[in-house]
């Protein structure tokens, strides 16, 4: 599911549609790319996230709404204003792509999380790889979004870093690791070992565990640290996982997904009926036909292949799954 040129360029479209409607009404606004579309960790059905900079009295949103709609850049049903939001947002859906975006104003916190990601690839070259996965099989178990009680995909990523900062094998961070065991293994850490009752996740400072009941301690009366508790590496104060009420249901996923990948490693496998027919990581994700279908499309519309990929079936994913590592998810030890 790893983007491909194609989907990137689609998207910036979309962007640059966005752009000019914001650009008209205001010259000297500055519209900037966050989120998983700015640090390349998007699914092919995943929201652009745009943040607009500018001086107002009061934030524009139904000035930008009303615009929006002028100019046909979203489907009129779709477009949505939550002015009374933590965080004040434009919801809309591109009326030629389909592509859902999520507009906010002033706020740089998305944008200096987008450079944390980045800078974390950079130190560790197995996350995208992992972290795509990850939010694939959480998309279709309706566990992704905060809202629902789910992991949204920046809490999502600092488990990821901190499974990889704690990890005590050195050679889990180098570019040649093998992707499937440390997926197996962060699935056994967060299904089945990590104490969310007691315990909190760290990641400045190198990453560590924090106690619970000491960060209760500098917390005002009445307030306790969430189930999922993730320290804001960027926002001190802030936990990260306080919305995602639904974590024991992603702690059953994770151990559901490590008992079935264990199981297909063992030695036994090989008497497993369909063991020929079905990949090791398609027992646990599934990419639609529907999402299949679309890709096609955007290929279609906005590139020429680079290569003959067969349609996806129900028991295998697309050939472009993790474009160029399909050797590194190998479920060997």
């Amino acid at each position: 599911m790893s983007p491909r040129p194609e989907e990137e360029r689609m998207r910036m479209e979309v962007v640059n549609r966005i752009e000019n409607v914001i650009k008209e009404l205001w010259p000297n606004a500055d519209v900037q790319i966050f989120g998983s579309f700015k640090t390349g960790l998007y699914l092919p059905t995943s929201d652009i996230d745009l943040v607009v900079f500018g001086k107002w009295e009061t934030l524009p949103l139904w000035t930008l709404e009303e615009a929006l709609r002028k100019h046909n850049v979203a489907d009129e049903n779709s477009v949505k204003v939550l002015d009374k939001a933590t965080v004040p947002i434009i919801k809309l859906t591109d009326s030629f792509t389909e592509v859902k975006v999520d507009i906010s104003f002033n706020v740089q916190n998305g944008v200096k999380a987008a450079q944390l990601i980045k800078d974390f690839i950079k130190k560790y070259p197995v996350l995208p790889y992992l972290v795509l996965v990850l939010k694939q099989f959480l998309l279709q178990r309706d566990l992704n979004e905060v809202f629902t009680g789910g992991i949204g995909s920046y809490s999502l990523f600092l488990m990821a870093v901190s499974f990889l900062q704690l990890h005590p094998r050195e050679d889990a961070c180098m570019p040649n690791a093998n992707y499937g065991v440390l997926l197996i293994e962060f699935f056994e850490l967060y299904g089945r070992h990590f104490n969310y009752l007691k315990t909190g996740i760290r990641i400045k400072d190198g990453g560590s565990y924090v106690a619970k009941d000491e960060v209760q301690k500098s917390m005002l009366d009445g307030y306790r640290p969430s189930m999922l508790y993730i320290e804001d590496p960027l926002q001190p104060g802030n936990d990260v996982g306080r919305s995602s009420y639904g974590a024991m249901q992603v702690k059953q996923a994770f151990d559901y997904a490590y008992v079935v990948l264990s199981h297909a490693v063992s030695p036994i496998a090989k008497y497993y009926p369909n063991n020929e027919t079905e990949s090791i990581l398609g027992r646990i994700i599934r990419v639609t036909q529907e999402v299949a279908t679309y890709r096609d499309w955007i290929s279609k519309q906005w590139g020429m292949q680079s290569r003959t990929e067969s349609s996806c079936n129900g028991n295998q994913l697309p050939p472009s799954f993790g474009v160029g590592a399909s050797a590194v998810w190998e479920f060997s030890n």
